[in-house]
């Protein structure tokens, strides 16, 4: 009996001690829960620890889903996120385009944005602009004859243009894959930002190329519209596919071909100098002309 009380004061002893240095521990002296040692298994309860950590989750998942309001400046903020080499890589994909390799899904990687859109079209409106002038002014050093007058009004019509088809077409072929995902429940089209800046960065290359390769550059666009779209389309009728893929090809060649005659087009003829008129005049009349006046009294 003295041997099993010393026992029970020693246990009750070493179970104050553990609530002494753990206040929320809790205690349990079945006899089935004995440890091999004779000691009585404590279980410490962690529930307000839980608890705290639970709300600290809470509150960081609130404060991730707490996005800025679409008038502020800070939503427009993010979409202008982005550092050189994603830019440089994201031009890099545009300009080589290839089967298999799809732009929105190695290069925006869910993260699209506006900055080299917004500065790729604005850059095109300018070049187009300027190459326009410097052809006439070209045409001028070789015909003397040519008055040129430099045509400012072309900077705001390439911009317009530009700044035009890279959002309004970009947002009616979004319209139309959200329209055919209801259609077609196996589609998942891109979201809004990411098509205009898939259209944004395949303008890219017109840029080098718009005096020389147009051609060159209109196919290497068009074909990357294409493999970035034929991954969404694919799953829907063959028709709807190839009229959708034809609409894109036809409007950017569209848009290449009108550029390529509005601001290099041949001169008007009000810019060239009418040359000067042959007056043929017969031997009688030169003789006459050129005999001296006689006077009749």
């Amino acid at each position: 009996m003295a041997a099993a009380d010393e026992l029970a004061f020693h246990e009750f002893e070493e179970a104050t001690n553990l609530l002494a240095e753990t206040p929320d521990a809790a205690t349990t002296s079945r006899t089935d829960q004995l440890t091999p040692q004779g000691h009585v298994a404590v279980a410490v309860g962690l529930g307000a620890e839980d608890e705290v950590e639970e709300n600290d989750k809470t509150s960081l998942l609130q404060e991730e889903k707490q996005q800025p309001g679409f008038w502020t400046f800070d939503y427009y903020q993010s979409f202008f996120d982005v550092d050189t080499s994603q830019v440089l890589d994201r031009i890099k994909g545009s300009l080589l385009p290839r089967p298999g390799h799809n732009f929105v899904r190695h290069h925006l990687r869910n993260r699209p944005d506006l900055y080299g859109p917004f500065w790729i079209c604005a850059t095109l409106a300018f070049v187009l602009a300027i190459t326009g002038n410097l052809t006439l002014v070209l045409a001028q050093r070789k015909d003397p004859s040519i008055h040129y007058s430099p045509q400012f009004h072309k900077v705001t019509v390439a911009g317009i243009t530009i700044y035009c088809y890279a959002w309004l077409v970009p947002l009616a072929l979004w319209g139309f894959l959200r329209w055919r995902k209801g259609v077609r429940e196996r589609m998942g089209p891109y979201t809004f930002l990411e098509t205009v800046c898939v259209y944004g960065y395949s303008l890219f290359v017109f840029i080098p190329t718009v005096w020389l390769f147009g051609a060159l550059a209109l196919a290497l666009s068009a074909s990357g519209l294409v493999f970035t779209l034929w991954p969404v389309v694919r799953e829907d009728t063959r028709l709807v596919a190839a009229v959708l893929l034809s609409a894109v090809v036809l409007l950017h060649a569209l848009l290449a071909v009108g550029c390529k005659f509005y601001f290099f087009q041949p001169l008007p003829l009000e810019h060239i100098a009418p040359p000067p008129q042959a007056i043929s005049l017969s031997p009688n009349t030169l003789l006459a002309s050129t005999s001296p006046r006689t006077m009749v009294t």
